[in-house]
């Protein structure tokens, strides 16, 4: 998707963001009913009455549910509106020898397919991989006689990446860097193409303010975690979503990043199990506080996961400053727990069939900021989603070799990330 097609995609998934927002914001394990429940009563009751085992297996794919209205008609309109093509190959040349030595499987498979969908029309001369860690995205691209700088904040990560590239005797330089500061700018030129592979939230956001200012010819960005970021809530980039009428909270940009794939049966069940505790906790806590509200709890050491549920209840109680005035029957309290995990994931499946149109609308608003700063852009996919769901590609090439005035770099924003 490129031009003209970028804006209108933005708009019409505007329009639905905004119309069926009362569907979407609330998150279901912070409400004992949820505000829309009263007006689609047929649909919350056939999502209360799923398993738990149904949800987990229609949590990647929520638009196959056979619900009740208006379910189906907004997972067609969601699913509509969210349609990609992958983005065109290109012919990758072959690996080094034993390049992939340190890089997860599926790490690696992330790095081909991103590498594999940069057909940018100006050859190469210098990558530049953002926020690198140990630098393997940036020696999968490099050929020839490019050249690889890497940036990256940690020094144990810049030390490890260094050995590597001086293992494969590549030409890298491997630079200690908080991307963040402002005297990042003097490690981007002109000349240099920068990549990104799933640099979170502000530190995406700073690559394409920075390498539009200097000039850069092309840039690739996989973005992820939206939320990601030191402002209290969302902040436009592009003319169009400025004049959105959607304003985006971080639990609303938490949303996208949601959707998860990788994870195996032990980690599920361990999430699982301390949702239900926490959910337990939160009748609880409702009432010993005499207040139908929500709590924030802190995250919580794996280990309280083992102590017996009772223990677990006083302890974070404890925590919270909430005097046990009674003992509960613990066993049917952790029933419950149980029960409303069943009910929250469940009804969580309607609320994800706004994750994938809220995360493209996020991307689409970076794509137009880099089409008003003098980029033709390009968005698909990279991977398959069994690879990662944020299989999201933006390109950006300039328009003309010219370099187009840009207004100066913000550099207000000096923190560590």
């Amino acid at each position: 998707m490129h031009g003209a097609a970028l804006r209108e995609r933005f708009l019409a998934l505007d329009a639905f963001l905004v119309a069926h927002q009362a569907l979407w914001r609330p998150r279901p394990f912070m409400h004992l009913t949820l505000p829309w429940e009263a007006d689609h009563p047929a649909l919350a009751h056939w999502l209360r009455q799923q398993s738990l085992d149904h949800a987990e297996a229609a949590h990647t794919h929520p638009h196959t549910v056979a619900a009740p209205a208006p379910y189906p008609q907004l997972a067609e309109t969601a699913a509509q509106l969210s349609a990609l093509d992958d983005l065109p190959s290109i012919n990758l040349p072959p690996a080094r020898h034993r390049l992939d030595v340190d890089v997860p499987g599926r790490k690696w498979q992330q790095i081909n397919a991103f590498a594999a969908h940069l057909p940018f029309t100006q050859p190469t001369t210098h990558w530049l991989d953002w926020c690198a860690g140990k630098g393997h995205l940036g020696r999968r691209l490099l050929q020839g006689e490019q050249q690889l700088t890497c940036l990256e904040h940690d020094p144990s990560l810049v030390a490890a990446g260094h050995a590597l590239s001086q293992h494969h005797r590549l030409a890298a330089n491997h630079v200690q860097q908080d991307v963040m500061v402002s005297s990042t700018e003097h490690h981007l030129q002109a000349h240099h193409t920068p990549v990104a592979l799933h640099a979170c939230g502000d530190l995406h956001v700073r690559l394409m303010q920075l390498a539009s200012a200097r000039g850069c010819q092309q840039l690739a960005i996989a973005p992820c975690c939206y939320n990601r970021t030191a402002h209290p809530s969302y902040q436009p980039l592009s003319n169009h979503a400025r004049a959105s009428q959607l304003t985006l909270s971080l639990d609303d940009l938490s949303l996208p990043a949601s959707e998860t794939v990788t994870a195996g049966q032990r980690v599920r069940r361990q999430r699982d199990h301390s949702m239900a505790r926490r959910l337990a906790f939160d009748l609880l806590q409702r009432t010993l506080r005499n207040t139908d509200q929500y709590l924030p709890t802190p995250s919580l050491p794996s280990a309280w996961l083992n102590k017996p549920f009772a223990d677990y209840c006083r302890d974070l109680a404890n925590l919270k400053g909430l005097p046990l005035t009674t003992e509960p029957h613990w066993p049917t309290l952790e029933a419950a727990g149980q029960q409303r995990l069943a009910h929250v994931r469940n009804l969580e499946l309607l609320r994800n069939l706004f994750r994938r149109p809220l995360e493209l609308w996020l991307t689409l608003d970076r794509a137009l900021y880099l089409e008003e700063r003098g980029y033709q852009v390009q968005l698909g996919h990279f991977c398959p989603t069994h690879l990662t769901p944020r299989n999201l590609l933006l390109l950006a090439e300039r328009r003309d070799r010219e370099q187009i005035p840009q207004p100066p770099v913000d550099n207000s924003v000096d923190n560590n990330y």
